[in-house]
């Protein structure tokens, strides 16, 4: 399984790790995910959601934790 938002789509950022010595070597951001049930078209569903996603669902009153 993808770390993926299942709603939004975000997925994990690359870059950079800088050293003190500015020596350059590739890292990793990953999605901070979670996993909801969330009420789809009248049926229960599991979905692996970002924490940013959840909580603006939640500031709109989408879900009720």
């Amino acid at each position: 399984m993808s770390r993926k938002c299942d709603i939004s789509g975000t997925r994990s950022l690359s870059g950079n790790k800088r050293s003190h010595a500015m020596n350059a070597s590739r890292r990793k951001w990953n999605v901070n995910l979670q996993k909801v049930r969330i009420v789809v078209y009248g049926e229960l569903k599991t979905l692996r959601v970002s924490a940013r996603t959840l909580k603006t669902l939640k500031r709109k009153g989408q879900i009720s934790q």
